[in-house]
């Protein structure tokens, strides 16, 4: 027999075992799965309360804690229960419970959820305990759990079965525990800042806002096919242009008919934001407050470790045109150039290779990409892109080819997205068409026109800054996971196989 079909096997008769402990619980206590227990405390509380408690002395105090069983010593003696908060001794001895109680130990496995009522002391040994005096089953679990000491080790297991992770990885649970902090912290922050929070569409007759393929679906009443939302951009301007508020942010998901990654999930969270009679200065600012609030919301410090890395979100964050950042690394000075035709020269004079009908603020993005941005590892600004590729940002004075748009970068990972958005709506009008055009040269049919955004900017947008935070990224940064699997509960996975 191989390994596999043993460990098979053994759970199995594992399994088989814990059916017929059922069983003989049911016949005699009953209800297994009762509806009704009431705890007095958590284990957490219990910890801090009685933190200076003394070894070998009764707290003098009887409270009902319940959890799942982790471990259990001398036929059930001991055992050690776990909640969300923590874990806490269990001790079970003749001489402190009752009969009653201790004929429930030998139907107690690994996994099962159990409440206990008992008084609290602390033991020669020091360790916080609870003598039972009742104990009543509140779960019995059919599977046995992980092996204790070395947990779901298999990353596909870890990811398909997620409970099974947290219940055995003390290392996954806080990453989850860490990740709703953030995004609370988010939410504070933004609110705290004068933000108002509000929720936009995400199924939409027409996707836009950013440049990636949609999932499509079809609805059967409206008879007409729709999206997932690739990004919330086009109705959270036209909620500005409606004076709602002049500060708005939504915490939002997003989908994109895209590439798995260690760093990319089909569905994903964003924080996206506009503020009006801001600029593109104004979100680095913001972006530098917000990062340097949650790493201290997390670690008590604007330095943590990544990996092997120290990473330091104290502001202010380096700042760096592209194309000084391209001229630095390459010697390739984009400024200088005037044509399509010369960028696209200078590039494979250079030994990159370039389509044969990319445009010089392709080139100069393709450059950018191939050389600085895999060397930004403390957080930074990258500023002033190029119009061909920015279709929402105001253009730099003095320079047409560019626009009031950053990017920040930390790890080598893009973070963050921002513009001064563009709010003449002749000039979006014509931008957008041109996207259309291109895309349709792509061969993205699907792609239209949104005329009820454009019919929004004709009323008038006030001039804005806009900002779009990768947060699934960002709590990869602030809690050390090398994959956005190990910060998704739940991500993407291929189909199981039969």
């Amino acid at each position: 027999m191989t390994e596999a079909n043993t460990e098979t096997a053994l759970s199995s008769d594992a399994a088989e075992v814990r059916r017929q402990k059922l069983a003989l619980l049911r016949e005699q206590i009953g209800d297994v799965y009762p509806a009704h227990f009431h705890r007095t405390t958590t284990t957490a509380e219990l910890a801090e309360k009685y933190a200076e408690l003394e070894p070998d002395t009764e707290a003098g105090e009887t409270v009902t804690v319940a959890g799942r069983i982790y471990s259990s010593r001398n036929s059930g003696m001991f055992m050690d229960l776990r909640d969300a908060s923590g874990k806490i001794q269990i001790f079970s001895h003749k001489d402190t419970t009752p009969e009653e109680a201790r004929s429930l130990l030998p139907m107690i496995d690994l996994g099962d959820i159990i409440g206990v009522t008992g008084p609290v002391r602390r033991t020669k040994r020091g360790e916080l305990t609870i003598n039972a005096e009742t104990i009543t089953m509140l779960t019995k679990t059919l599977l046995p759990m992980p092996e204790k000491y070395h947990g779901v080790t298999d990353i596909e297991v870890r990811y398909r079965k997620r409970h099974l992770d947290i219940l055995t990885n003390d290392e996954s649970k806080l990453r989850f525990q860490q990740r709703s902090k953030i995004v609370s912290g988010i939410r504070r922050f933004m609110e705290n800042d004068g933000f108002m929070e509000v929720e936009t569409p995400m199924l939409q007759s027409i996707y836009g806002g950013a440049s990636a393929d949609p999932f499509k679906t079809h609805h059967n009443t409206l008879k007409q096919d729709m999206y997932l939302r690739i990004a919330p951009e086009l109705f959270l301007k036209r909620t500005l242009v409606s004076g709602l508020s002049d500060k708005i942010f939504e915490i939002n998901r997003n989908f994109r008919n895209e590439g798995v990654s260690t760093r990319h999930n089909p569905e994903f969270t964003m924080m996206e934001c506009y503020w009006a009679y801001a600029d593109y200065e104004d979100m680095m600012d913001l972006v530098e407050r917000l990062f340097g609030e949650l790493a201290m919301r997390i670690h008590g410090s604007t330095e943590f470790a990544f990996g092997d890395k120290e990473i330091s979100f104290k502001g202010p964050f380096k700042r760096v045109p592209m194309p000084d950042a391209v001229k630095e690394a390459t010697g390739i000075d984009f400024l200088s150039i005037k044509t399509d035709e010369e960028a696209r020269a200078a590039s494979e004079a250079a030994g990159f290779a370039v389509e044969k009908d990319w445009t010089w603020g392709e080139c100069l993005s393709f450059i950018f990409e191939e050389k600085v941005e895999g060397t930004l590892i403390q957080p930074s600004h990258v500023t002033h892109f190029p119009k061909d590729i920015s279709p929402f940002a105001k253009e730099v004075p003095g320079e047409p080819r560019l626009v009031e748009r950053f990017e920040t970068y930390c790890n080598a990972w893009e973070i963050g997205n921002a513009f001064s958005e563009l709010n003449d709506p002749e000039e979006q009008r014509k931008r957008m068409v041109e996207q259309l055009e291109q895309a349709h040269a792509r061969g993205e049919k699907d792609k239209q026109l949104d005329d009820e955004f454009l019919d929004a900017i004709d009323q008038g947008m006030p001039p804005a800054g806009g900002l779009g935070i990768g947060v699934d990224r960002l709590i990869m940064l602030l809690t050390n996971a090398p994959s956005i699997r190990d910060i998704i509960l739940f991500p993407a996975r291929r189909a199981k196989a039969d």
